[in-house]
């Protein structure tokens, strides 16, 4: 099928379907990572999750530790399974938000400081996120974000001649979107070392 008629289908379906529930939030992931101990240092040391459970290999074949941010017993499982060369390409990311966009700052001071090379920051298209991406160890991509659009009960969204992507914090600020405070209150942060 060729992409216009793969579009032409996507678009021919209902914007809105009836069902009997309400997804809120996505709940958790679980990820396969090839050294567990490293992979929880990461989410631990970088990332600021703890440790809620671990499963000895007796339970899950290559371990398998539950990991919160929130109150949720877990939003992160790694499982120690994945092959050392394996190809990552079954997860495109994986986004968590943050409360301000002097947390994005932050983010990206705190990467850098425990060398951890960004994939992409600034600010994408649709959902006009500001954010910072990056990779785990075992190549899983992330995203540490602020601001992503909200839709109303109404089901407005922003147009599309409404985005403005940005290739840096800096620039994501300077050329705010409209309804987007871009404001930093810790003007430290925005200085660039």
């Amino acid at each position: 099928m060729s992409e216009g008629k793969i579009n032409d289908t996507i678009r021919a379906l209902p914007i809105d379907s009836a069902t009997p529930f309400a997804i809120t939030k996505i709940g958790h992931v679980v990820l396969n990572v090839s050294d567990l101990a490293r992979s929880t240092k990461f989410y631990t040391d970088v990332l600021g999750f703890k440790i809620s459970d671990i499963y000895e290999e007796n339970m899950v074949p290559g371990g398998m530790v539950f990991l919160r941010f929130n109150a949720d017993h877990h939003g992160v499982a790694l499982i120690g399974a994945l092959p050392e060369n394996k190809n990552n390409d079954e997860l495109h990311h994986m986004a968590f938000a943050v409360s301000t966009l002097d947390e994005v700052f932050r983010a990206r001071e705190h990467l850098a400081k425990h060398n951890v090379p960004l994939v992409f920051e600034g600010r994408r298209r649709a959902g006009v996120q500001i954010a910072v991406e990056f990779r785990d160890p075992d190549g899983h991509m992330l995203e540490i974000y602020w601001g992503l659009d909200q839709i109303g009960s109404d089901g407005v969204m922003r147009p599309p001649h409404e985005w403005k992507g940005a290739r840096s914090l800096e620039d994501a600020i300077a050329n705010p979107v409209r309804g987007q405070d871009t404001r930093v209150y810790d003007e430290r942060m925005i200085r660039r070392k």
